[in-house]
């Protein structure tokens, strides 16, 4: 009796453990579900057809796979125009504010000179005050430097340490620099080198990880950015990616001859919800490939830039 009891300890040890494992897992399962759910939805409505819209019985499976709905929303965004001026405008930017917003935290980490906690105070205020409550002032700043229609007002703040984030970017950089040891840039300064031999020879190396979050933010915010492009770029050949979706939510109110006429597009019902979903899934696409190629470099860095907690 004694051993029998004995042998079913291990049992009941395992069994224990393995409770509270399948309560988490299952709660991950739920979790993770509420942010795929979107996608899935959208991937499934984008390849219906009409008919398949309109029919109750069909719910996540199409039972045509329709890929016109993507040449459509192709046609109405001006893809490949679009995508050209969403990359110049994300790169340009994205390297913009990784030169700039690394400076800027690197100084107000490592210098201390008047008026710098100050200068952190703007930051966090620059964080916590949304764009939308200054667009005003900054379209008439824009407008009397004659930047309107053009990219200058989405790419030069970028490469003043401002920007779309740009204060974030300031404070990760600024949360990293701080944890750094002093004694690396003491001894490259004992060698003889000036700031910007140190900086690129000693900090720049060991921050890979915070320019990695930044990197992959700064993309992903840029690229996705519709606001402030929709306020100051208002000329049809330079419209980003993100704005040409708008292209398609005006065309399903166009009568039948009007879209004819203007997008060469003959039949009515060939522009529905569907249409909406293959536009936004061709817009995100090149952001889920960048994230399935950066992802794990991403998390490494969100875990070293203090981001975390640890």
């Amino acid at each position: 009796m004694t051993k029998a009891l004995a042998g079913t300890r291990p049992v009941l040890q395992k069994s224990a453990r393995a409770v509270p494992r399948l309560i988490l897992y299952l709660l991950l399962f739920g979790v993770s579900f509420v942010f795929v759910y979107p996608f899935l939805y959208m991937v499934s409505r984008s390849l219906m057809t009409n008919e398949d819209l309109n029919n109750f019985m069909v719910v996540w499976l199409p039972r045509t796979l329709h890929f016109q709905n993507y040449a459509t929303a192709a046609k109405l965004m001006n893809f490949a125009r679009g995508f050209r001026n969403s990359l110049l405008v994300t790169l340009v930017a994205t390297l913009g504010q990784l030169i700039s917003c690394s400076m800027a935290g690197y100084g107000l980490a490592r210098y201390r000179f008047r008026g710098r906690t100050l200068c952190f105070f703007v930051v966090i205020l620059a964080m916590i005050i949304p764009t939308q409550t200054i667009i005003v002032p900054l379209y008439l700043l824009y407008a009397k430097l004659g930047w309107l229609n053009t990219f200058l007002p989405l790419i030069v703040p970028a490469f003043l340490g401002y920007g779309l984030k740009g204060a974030l970017f300031i404070f990760i950089f600024r949360q990293f620099y701080s944890g750094l040891p002093k004694e690396l840039e003491e001894a490259s300064q004992i060698d003889g080198c000036g700031f910007l031999r140190t900086y690129a020879y000693i900090v720049f190396p060991v921050a890979r990880s915070a320019y990695m979050v930044v990197l992959v933010l700064a993309l992903v915010w840029h690229w996705s950015n519709y606001f402030e492009p929709s306020i100051f770029v208002s000329k049809a050949d330079l419209g980003l990616l993100s704005s040409g979706l708008n292209n398609i939510s005006n065309a399903l109110t166009l009568s039948a001859d009007t879209l004819e006429t203007v997008y060469d597009i003959n039949d009515n019902n060939a522009l529905n919800n569907a249409v909406v979903m293959a536009g936004t899934f061709m817009t995100v696409s090149p952001l889920i490939v960048m994230f399935a190629f950066l992802q794990r470099k991403f998390i490494q860095g969100m875990e070293r830039t203090g981001l975390t907690g640890e």
